[in-house]
């Protein structure tokens, strides 16, 4: 439970999506919701740019996330994956392919990589638009294979919409 988030003495600028934080909680058994106490800012993908493309592909890899890490997990690699990822999208220029390649890398980390003598297809660099709307819903159909409750991002569109 947060709360004063966004009042004036308060910023929402730590929930950014895809920022990384330190979270203080009052954890109590007698309450379902854990009450946070302090929540520090230690990296945000707040790039110069604040581009519509930008913010698509957060959109994109922030509902991935969601939609795939719902158990608390302890995983060192799958973290420093992610966190070097996120550094790369923070940086990139080039964000075209970013997505796909950041699926075929997470899918590795969940323990269903991409073996590329059976799914040579899904290893391939798209040359055009069509060849990249194709790619990443083969991707997704790719994990909803290996995820029973895997479900299509909604900001797939979106995406598809904004590389047009």
């Amino acid at each position: 439970m947060l709360y004063g988030v966004g009042g004036k003495k308060k910023s929402a600028a730590p929930y950014a999506p895809l920022s990384e934080i330190e979270i203080t909680a009052d954890i109590r058994p007698d309450r379902p919701i854990p009450t946070v106490k302090e929540v520090h800012l230690l990296t945000s993908i707040a790039s110069v740019d604040p581009s519509l493309t930008l913010a698509s592909v957060k959109l994109f890899i922030s509902e991935i996330l969601y939609r795939i890490l719902r158990h608390p997990m302890a995983d060192e690699a799958l973290y420093n994956f992610l966190e070097h990822s996120l550094a790369i999208l923070d940086q990139s220029t080039e964000l075209k392919d970013f997505h796909t390649s950041f699926l075929v890398g997470f899918a590795a980390h969940l323990g269903f990589a991409i073996d590329e003598a059976e799914h040579p297809e899904l290893l391939r660099t798209p040359n055009s638009r069509t060849d990249r709307q194709l790619l990443i819903r083969q991707l997704c159909d790719y994990y909803s294979l290996h995820l029973d409750d895997f479900q299509y991002p909604l900001s797939l569109d979106v995406l598809t919409e904004v590389f047009d």
